[in-house]
């Protein structure tokens, strides 16, 4: 099969296995990504949790990949594509299987940790097979088809995950992995093309995934326990200190490696600059709307899980349905208009989740909010992600791609963190409706603002037309590229993940 990598078609039995093998890899990871947050008044009543743990059950499995889903492609690219995939998806399976039979809270927060260092392995894995695997002229197409399948999961995962934890069990959400993943073994051994990277022989960046790995944990876990312990906490205090200077090594130690997993030198270009900063922004709003709601609507409404999971469809219908139009939108005008207008839609909608209390109907409430939210949302995605690519140096569009897709996880884990803590929520405030409905309108209230600061960020670094580096490009790239593209949907945890060498 080796012999063909680089040349499958999609219309043929051998492209169609390798599309499904990379489909459902990156669609378990995204299932997980949408399902936990409908869980977690469940599983806080099941363990008798304060808030900080249901946190550390998101912010565990994010902190990881985050940290480790640059140095997922690097491996990928040494060792073997469908190699580290297929790790990926047997370790992610393992992870999965220690979550759903997870005695205690602190077991789960562990498995859930291990669950996201197999998610950096699939994820990048699963795109750089598509990338290597298929012809170049099949390959916008097929990057297409995985980003858009991968929505349609993101869509059905609250929805899924409400029905099997009101059916049978919490549990299930993460035993349900296993057959999934079973699937994708099979497919990834018997169908998937053995590829590797040009630098495959460059040496690993450890250093710098963990010097990541510890700042961001070291930032969450002061963030997390400050409500509870105290800001003045010497405990909070040092975690928050440490957590600071380990970020800071981490910026020394990639500007003296002479192969750092993430080089600076990117961020020279004020679009690429800008456009993270804009990703940061909104998808730490988003992150931390999407945390909060799901307690909202189950703990002071009175929503089932399958109740609570149906509320948020209307979010990822919006952006499949629309992702595309946006995109055309912002060939024909550019980014920096639908960048400025995008996010300030959005903060608008999440302000309108202020007026989501006990008492008041969901089609006169929730529902105008989440649609005025999701317009703004579609609006930013196709744009920001144009805007990242364009900026990228010649040859760096997965580099780009990853750092990006990387600022957005590492956006929502310390929202997650940080702002129910901003809004005074902390303990067992999510046990009393009243408070936690107080805390919630705070809590939207600040996300709109951080969301909106986005598009004037936007307004002032991104410029009327997307500037690109000059360099060598393939014949009919750019048009390949737009049409790649406009054809993304997005996940709610993170920007389309993307790898096009040939398209920047």
């Amino acid at each position: 099969m080796g012999a063909q990598a680089g040349g499958l078609r999609l219309g043929t039995s051998a492209g169609r296995w390798v599309l499904l093998a990379t489909v459902l890899g990156s669609g378990v990871v995204m299932l997980d990504g949408t399902v936990v947050n409908i869980a977690l008044p469940t599983i806080g009543r099941d363990f008798h949790t304060q808030l900080g743990t249901l946190q550390w059950t998101v912010t565990a499995y994010t902190l990881t990949l985050a940290a480790f889903i640059l140095i997922g492609g690097s491996l990928g690219d040494r060792y073997g594509r469908r190699r580290v995939f297929v790790i990926g998806i047997i370790w992610f399976a393992a992870a999965s299987l220690l979550c759903g039979i997870a005695p205690t809270s602190t077991i789960l927060i562990a498995a859930r940790a291990l669950q996201g260092v197999g998610g950096a392995l699939l994820t990048p894995g699963s795109l750089a097979i598509i990338q290597s695997s298929f012809h170049p002229d099949e390959r916008a197409h097929a990057i297409g088809l995985w980003s858009g399948f991968g929505g349609l999961t993101t869509a059905v995962g609250p929805f899924v995950g409400g029905y099997l934890i009101q059916a049978v069990s919490w549990r299930l959400i993460f035993l349900i992995n296993l057959p999934l993943v079973a699937a994708v073994l099979w497919v990834a051994l018997r169908h998937v093309p053995e590829t590797r990277g040009t630098s495959a022989h460059e040496p690993l960046d450890l250093t710098g995934a963990a010097l990541t790995a510890f700042g961001l944990g070291g930032l969450i876990y002061g963030l997390i326990e400050g409500p509870t312990r105290g800001w003045s906490s010497p405990v909070v205090l040092a975690s928050l200190a440490a957590g600071v200077a380990f970020l800071a090594a981490f910026l020394v130690a990639e500007h003296r490696s002479a192969h750092p997993m993430l080089p600076l030198s990117i961020f020279r270009s004020r679009q690429f600059s800008g456009a993270n900063l804009v990703t940061f922004l909104v998808y730490g709003a988003l992150g931390g709307a999407i945390f909060l709601i799901p307690l909202q609507l189950q703990q002071a409404l009175g929503y089932s899980p399958l109740a609570s999971g149906a509320a948020l469809l209307p979010v990822t219908f919006i952006m499949l349905a629309l992702s595309a139009q946006a995109g055309k939108l912002s060939q024909r005008v550019g980014p920096r208009i639908p960048m400025t207008v995008g996010p300030i839609v959005a903060g608008v909608g999440l302000a309108l989740l202020w007026r989501v209390q006990p008492g008041q109907p969901y089609v006169t409430t929730f529902l105008p909010a989440i649609v005025v939210f999701s317009l703004g949302l579609v609006t930013t995605v196709a744009p920001l992600t144009a805007a990242v690519l364009a900026a990228a140096p010649v040859g760096n569009a997965g580099l780009a791609s990853a750092v990006n897709n990387a600022v957005a996880r590492a956006a929502g884990l310390i929202a997650v963190a940080a702002l129910p803590a901003m809004a005074g929520l902390a303990g067992s405030a999510y046990l009393h409706p009243a408070v936690f409905s107080a805390g919630f309108q705070t809590a939207m209230l600040i996300a709109a603002a951080v969301c909106a600061a986005g598009g004037v960020v936007a307004l002032l670094t991104i410029p009327g037309r997307a500037v690109r580096h000059l360099g060598a490009r393939e014949p009919g790239a750019d048009e390949a590229a737009a049409k790649e593209r406009a054809g993304f949907s997005c996940g709610l945890d993170a920007p389309p993940l993307c790898e096009a060498e040939a398209t920047v």
